[in-house]
C-alpha cells in the first residue's frame, strides 16, 4: 500500500477544522444579507401608481398634501384617501408642464425633489465587481493550506513520495530481467550498507538510466529497487516539470531535490526522462528555453550533491538516442540498465505472476500461450491476461480457458473482430482467395515461420489475416527469411489473379511491405550480390518529430538507378516464386478458399487436415515440402 501524500498532515492545535474556511462562510453570508436589505429598503410601505391625469385631477380637488419630483421624470407623493388615510402614490410625468409648479403652489402642496432609487438590475451591476473580488478572496482562503496557498506554488515539485506501508514491491514481483536485476542490487547494496563501498574508496554512480521499450516494466523495476532497499521513494514525471510559466521547471526541479535530500537515503525517480532531458538545440524551430533551463537546472542539481548524502537517481526512458550527451556522461546518469523485451521464458514467467489472480480452466497451458506471444511486453501479457477474464465473463464462465486467451491474443495482434460487417459473397470469396494465398505458400517455403491460423472475419482495418508464429524467439533475421516473407506477401495479389483474373485494392498493405523489405535488404542490410555490404541513403529523423520523415540521398543518380533495378530484381524473384508455387497448387488453393467462405477461421491442424499434409512433429518443427511436391 502506497501513500501519494508528500508530507503528513499538520495536526489542528484546536483539535478542529481549519478556520479560514468558516470565517469566510460567515463573512459571505453577511454580504448576501446586506445585499439583500439594501435591495429590498424601499419596499416596506405601498405605493399606488396612478396615471398623470388622475394626479391633475387630485390637484384640482385639494386632495395632494405633499409631493416630491424625482429627476423631472416622476412624481411621488401622498394625497387624502376616501377614509382620510394617506395615500402613498407615484406617477410618471409625460411631458414638461411649465403651469405644474405654480398650480402646486397656488393649492399649498408642500414640493421636494430628490433622484430616482436604484433599480435591481442596476444595483446588481454595481455590486457584481465586490461580489467577484470577494469570491477571489474567499476562494484564496479556502485553499489555502499550511505556510502558503496553492494557487501560488507553481514552483514547488509535484513528486509523488511513496511510503511502504503493507506488502513492499521487490525484484520477486519483477519477472524475468535477471541481467537489470543484477545491476540494480549494487544500487540496493549501496543504499543498505554505503559504508562497504566508501572504505574501499568506491563511489556509487548518481544516477542509473533504465533503458527498454515502452511496457517492459522500468518504472516496477524502479518501485523494486525502492522497496528492496527500504527508503522513501520519489515519483515525477518528465513532462511535469515544463509549465507555461518561465522559470517553472528549474524552481520545481530544485524542490525536488530538496525534498530528496531532506528525506536521504532515497531514490529519486524521473519518467520518460527525454521529456525535459532532449538535445538542446535540436528540432525545427530551435530550442525550447523553458525546457532548457529546466535542463540546465537538472544538469547543476545532479552535479551539486555526493553520492555519499544517499541520493540515488533513476530515470526511465525508451529513447536515449535523444537525450543531451551531458545527462550521460559520467558523474550523472553514467550508467544505463537495458530492461529488455521479455524472451519465452520471461513471458511464461510474467504469466504466472498475472493469471494467479484470475480462476484458470484445466485446459490452459502458459508455456503455448508464452510461445504465441513474441515480441509482446509484460504491459502486454497482462492486457492480455485481462482480456481474456473480460472474455470469460461476458461468457459467464467460471475458469478462464484456452479459447479466452486465443480470442484476447487476436484482438491485441488483429484488433476488435467486427462480425457484424455486412459483406457481399464476392468480396468474401475473393478475401478468402487472398487469404488462402498467404496461407498456403507457408507450407511451400523453407525459411518461412509456421503458420498459426487463417481468418476472413474483419479485425480492425483488415477483411482477413494470415497470422505465423515463429518456433523460437529470435534477434535477427537471415536473408531466406526475409526472401520468403516477400514470397508470402506476394501470395494474396498471385492467387487473387489466378484465380479471379484481377487484383483488389486489399493487396497494398502486402505490396508496401514487400517493397520496403526489398529496399532494406539493398539499401541497409547489404543482401543485394550487385550493390554489395553497403549503406545507400541516412535516415534523417529530427528529434521532435520521432519518426523518419526522409531518406538523405548521399549517392549519384546513376547509384539510384542501380538501386532501384537491384530492389525490383528481388521482388520479381520472390513474385514469380510465389506464382510458380500458387500455380501448381491451385487445386488446394481453392480447396482452402472454400473452407474458409464455410468455417471463417482455420488452425494449423485443420489445414493440414483439410489438404492431406502430414502432422507437425512432436518438436514443432515444420515438415517442409517442395513446390514440385503435388501431396506434401
Amino acid at each position: 500500500m502506497f501513500n501519494d501524500d508528500k508530507t503528513p498532515p499538520r495536526p489542528n492545535p484546536r483539535g478542529g477544522p481549519a478556520q479560514p474556511n468558516v470565517i469566510a462562510l460567515i463573512v459571505f453570508l453577511l454580504m448576501v444579507g446586506l445585499f439583500g436589505a439594501y435591495f429590498f429598503r424601499g419596499n416596506s410601505r405601498s405605493i399606488q401608481e396612478i396615471p398623470y391625469s388622475a394626479f391633475t385631477n387630485h390637484l384640482e380637488r385639494n386632495d395632494i398634501t405633499a409631493v416630491k419630483i424625482l429627476d423631472n421624470t416622476s412624481i411621488e407623493g401622498t394625497l387624502r384617501g376616501g377614509s382620510g388615510d394617506p395615500v402613498h402614490f407615484k406617477t410618471l410625468i409625460p411631458y414638461q408642464d411649465p403651469n405644474l409648479l405654480p398650480l402646486l403652489q397656488d393649492k399649498g402642496v408642500n414640493v421636494s425633489g430628490g433622484v430616482s432609487g436604484l433599480s435591481p438590475l442596476r444595483l446588481l451591476f454595481e455590486f457584481l465587481p465586490w461580489l467577484i473580488g470577494f469570491g477571489f478572496i474567499w476562494f484564496m482562503f479556502r485553499n489555502m493550506q499550511g505556510t502558503g496557498s496553492k494557487a501560488f506554488q507553481f514552483g514547488k515539485s509535484k513528486a509523488k513520495r511513496y511510503l511502504e506501508e503493507g506488502k513492499k514491491v521487490s525484484f520477486s514481483d519483477v519477472a524475468g530481467q535477471k541481467d537489470a536485476k543484477y545491476e540494480l542490487e549494487e544500487v540496493v547494496s549501496f543504499l543498505k550498507n554505503p559504508q562497504k563501498f566508501t572504505k574501499m574508496g568506491a563511489r556509487i554512480p548518481k544516477g542509473v538510466l533504465l533503458v527498454g521499450m515502452p511496457g517492459t516494466g522500468k518504472t516496477l523495476m524502479a518501485r523494486a529497487v525502492a522497496g528492496e532497499a527500504g527508503v522513501a521513494y520519489f515519483h515525477m514525471s518528465g513532462s511535469d516539470f515544463v509549465e507555461m510559466f518561465v522559470g517553472v521547471g528549474a524552481s520545481r526541479v530544485r524542490d525536488l531535490f530538496e525534498q530528496g535530500r531532506k528525506s536521504a537515503p532515497c531514490i529519486i525517480f524521473i519518467d520518460e526522462l527525454d521529456a525535459v532531458g532532449r538535445t538542446r538545440g535540436a528540432g525545427y524551430g530551435g530550442g525550447h528555453d523553458e525546457r532548457e533551463q529546466t535542463l540546465n537546472q537538472l544538469l547543476v542539481e545532479m552535479d551539486g550533491f555526493d553520492s555519499k548524502e544517499g541520493i540515488i537517481i533513476l530515470a526511465a526512458t525508451n529513447r536515449p538516442d535523444v537525450l543531451d550527451p551531458a545527462l550521460l556522461r559520467p558523474g550523472r546518469f553514467d550508467r544505463q540498465v537495458v530492461v529488455a523485451m521479455p524472451d519465452i521464458k520471461e513471458r511464461e514467467a510474467i504469466l504466472q505472476i498475472h493469471a494467479a489472480k484470475i480462476p484458470l480452466g484445466s485446459d490452459i497451458d502458459l508455456t503455448r500461450i508464452a510461445r504465441a506471444t513474441p515480441g509482446m511486453s509484460g504491459a502486454d501479457i497482462a492486457n492480455l491476461v485481462n482480456e481474456a477474464a473480460l472474455f470469460a465473463a461476458r461468457k459467464d464462465k467460471p475458469t478462464v480457458e484456452m479459447p479466452d486467451f486465443e480470442e484476447a491474443r487476436d484482438k491485441i495482434i488483429m484488433g476488435v473482430a467486427r462480425k457484424t460487417l455486412v459483406i457481399s459473397d464476392k468480396e468474401r470469396r475473393m478475401t478468402a482467395i487472398h487469404e488462402a494465398g498467404h496461407a498456403l505458400l507457408h507450407y511451400y517455403l523453407k525459411n518461412a515461420d509456421p503458420l498459426h491460423k487463417v481468418t476472413i472475419i474483419p479485425h480492425g482495418r483488415a477483411l482477413g489475416m494470415a497470422m505465423s508464429l515463429p518456433v523460437e524467439d529470435s534477434y535477427s533475421r537471415t536473408k531466406g527469411w526475409i526472401e520468403d516473407r516477400i514470397v508470402i506477401c506476394y501470395g494474396g495479389w498471385i492467387a487473387e489473379k489466378l484465380c479471379c483474373s484481377e487484383t483488389t485494392t486489399g493487396t497494398k498493405q502486402d505490396i508496401q511491405q514487400a517493397t520496403d523489405m526489398a529496399r532494406h535488404m539493398v539499401c541497409e542490410w547489404g543482401m543485394a550480390d550487385e550493390m554489395g555490404p553497403v549503406a545507400y541513403g541516412q535516415e534523417d529523423e529530427p528529434i521532435f518529430l520521432e519518426k523518419e520523415i526522409a531518406r538523405h540521398k548521399d549517392y549519384s543518380e546513376d547509384t539510384a538507378q542501380q538501386i532501384d533495378r537491384a530492389v525490383k530484381k528481388i521482388l520479381d524473384a520472390a513474385k514469380t516464386q510465389a506464382e510458380t508455387i500458387l500455380l501448381a497448387q491451385k487445386a488446394k488453393l481453392e480447396a482452402l478458399a472454400d473452407a474458409l467462405m464455410s468455417r471463417e477461421t482455420l488452425v494449423d491442424d485443420e489445414i493440414r487436415e483439410l489438404l492431406g499434409f502430414p502432422p507437425r512433429d512432436n518438436t514443432n518443427t515444420l515438415l517442409v515440402p517442395t513446390a514440385t511436391e503435388t501431396n506434401p
